[in-house]
């Protein structure tokens, strides 16, 4: 082979590793980690077809938005688009970015500074350059593909930041049905990059929730995964203070047990868990104690129950709703909603356009109509009408 023809082979190899990278590697990984399942599902009776066609379904939490998918558009891989949101009958959808993800992340121990699975994936799904180093910037990319989606989609997707966003809303889809309310939240407050200003720059592109941390420790204070297992830090208090000020919810998922109890003191507002498991019903690292839940349910909170296995000990719409029936008979059913975790590396049995496989399940175990409305989205309705900005 001369020397021009191994140039050449090498500038060709190159180009196939390129192509690969960016054009194979980001769907793979969305396929791979957001996998569905496929399983024997309940019939569905008449009277679940009925209830469910006038549920208010809301949900917590999701990941979509760091996945290469156009969520306008329907999709075979991962959990959630805005068409199977259509066919679930989903009203409501809290968007949460995530802007960090170590690698090898387990619920019992992870390092801060372990390598981050992020980058690769910004740099292969084509974000702009400054995604790549800067986590405020990831947040910032995540959120405008949402407005994008809202700005180009109006019939059928309305982002909402304010009360009276949400009354335009509900007002809306009293005509319109398919449409569907997106949120957007904060997987992990590392997203701030050490700077409180950073959190009004967030709440200006539209971010109403934030998390404190995810799976590490950060400067706000220890994960219940993390090291340290430590409580809210000084700057964690300065952030905690500044996010309420703004009115964004404070979303205590994955925080340590010392921080959760030192959000209790001082929260002048009530916090929610928006992906989580029950100890009792499911005893896992994942899940904090059943006492810190009745006290922030005590003070108005929420705790929202998610799909997976390392939750709830199962991944099928029983399972799910094995765990919500455990939660309303423990906290009562104001204080129960859904936190899916859907295109959050979790495994499921069933997707967005499928949850009335939940509400059979909920009614097989017992739970009134009145119950469920409850769990599947009016209590969550009622927080946010009470918690977000006014206008």
């Amino acid at each position: 082979m001369t020397p021009m023809n191994y140039l050449s082979f090498l500038v060709t190899a190159l180009l196939i590793l390129i192509i690969a990278l960016f054009g194979f590697f980001p769907p793979f990984i969305d396929w791979h980690s957001n996998r569905v399942l496929s399983s024997d599902q309940a019939s569905i009776a008449d009277q679940a077809i009925e209830l469910h066609k006038k549920l208010f379904i809301g949900d917590w939490h999701a990941d979509s938005t760091l996945w290469s998918r156009d969520l306008s558009l329907r999709h075979s891989r991962g959990h959630l688009d805005i068409p199977r949101m259509q066919d679930g009958n989903v009203a409501l959808q809290m968007f949460t970015s995530v802007t960090q993800a170590a690698s090898n992340s387990s619920y019992t121990y992870n390092v801060e500074n372990a390598r981050d699975e992020i980058t690769l994936l910004a740099i292969a799904q084509h974000w702009p350059l400054a995604t790549w180093t800067n986590l405020t910037e990831r947040a910032a990319h995540q959120a405008k593909k949402l407005r994008d989606i809202a700005r180009f989609n109006q019939s059928n997707f309305m982002l909402i930041t304010s009360q009276t966003d949400l009354a335009e809303f509900l007002d809306k889809r009293q005509l319109n049905s398919k449409l569907v309310g997106g949120l957007l939240g904060i997987e992990g407050s590392h997203a701030l990059e050490g700077q409180i200003s950073n959190i009004k720059y967030l709440f200006d592109l539209g971010f109403r929730m934030m998390s404190l941390q995810h799976f590490f420790d950060n400067q706000l204070g220890g994960s219940l995964h993390g090291e340290s297992r430590s409580g809210l830090t000084f700057f964690g208090r300065k952030a905690l203070f500044e996010m309420q000020r703004l009115n964004i919810i404070v979303d205590l998922s994955h925080s340590s047990e010392k921080v959760v109890r030192d959000v209790l003191e001082v929260s002048k507002k009530p916090v929610v868990l928006s992906h989580t498991g029950f100890l009792g019903h499911c005893p896992s690292a994942r899940n904090i104690s059943e006492q810190l839940m009745r006290e922030i349910t005590s003070n108005g909170g929420l705790i929202a129950v998610g799909f997976w296995e390392g939750a709830i000990c199962g991944n099928t719409p029983r399972a799910v709703a094995d765990a919500i029936s455990y939660g309303v008979k423990l906290l009562g059913d104001d204080a129960v909603s859904l936190g899916s975790d859907f295109d959050g590396n979790i495994t499921t049995t069933f997707d967005a356009s499928e949850l009335i496989l939940l509400t059979q399940n909920l009614l097989d175990l017992g739970l009134s109509e009145k119950q469920i409305k409850k769990v599947m989205g009016e209590n969550m309705l009622q927080f946010l009408q009470n918690h977000l900005p006014p206008s």
